[in-house]
């Protein structure tokens, strides 16, 4: 396989860009794709197989199991970094490694816990979004691995492709069989 081929299996979306103007339309999109992500995730694994869960969306790549798992703790975070932000001056978030939560053994386990954290955290999160005002989507936070600033309407749009992006990862393990 080769580096392109690879980039196509990390990225089956492409890779998350900014728009130079984000409309309220643009944010009520994004909004509406991370409420409904819970359910397209619930749907889209509720009738898999324990072969299935551990199919892979790419080489070296997490199982299916492992990027619901994944999903839920990101939006953990993701709920957290826009109340800090919106409580505070332009704080700092927390990173942490994904790829060593991953290997925990709470990433082995049935989907029902974090599929119900999904639900709960994304009608919060859409909640919370929903009664945005224009100043507070213009507030901040820094992100220590980026070195750089960014506003609450950005991260909308970052957690939107998030959503989006690990869902194309599970259609494509079960459309490749997890032949990787």
């Amino acid at each position: 396989m080769n580096a392109e081929e690879l980039e196509q299996l990390k990225y089956p979306i492409g890779e998350f860009t900014k728009p130079d103007h984000i409309s309220k339309k643009q944010l009520d999109d994004w909004i509406f794709d991370i409420e409904n992500f819970p359910k397209a995730v619930e749907s889209i694994t509720n009738n898999l197989s324990e072969s299935e869960l551990n199919y892979k969306y790419r080489p070296d790549g997490w199982t299916i199991r492992q990027v619901v798992h994944h999903c839920a703790d990101s939006h953990i975070n993701s709920i957290t970094r826009f109340k800090l932000a919106l409580t505070e001056d332009t704080p700092t978030i927390r990173p942490y490694f994904e790829d060593r939560w991953a290997k925990l053994n709470d990433y082995s386990e049935p989907l029902e816990a974090p599929i119900h954290i999904l639900k709960g955290v994304h009608q919060k999160l859409g909640i919370l979004l929903r009664g945005l005002n224009d100043e507070e989507l213009k507030k901040e936070f820094v992100h220590p691995e980026h070195g750089k600033h960014f506003s609450l309407e950005e991260t909308i749009g970052t957690y939107a492709w998030h959503s989006n992006h690990h869902l194309a990862h599970i259609k494509q393990a079960l459309k490749h069989k997890g032949e990787f």
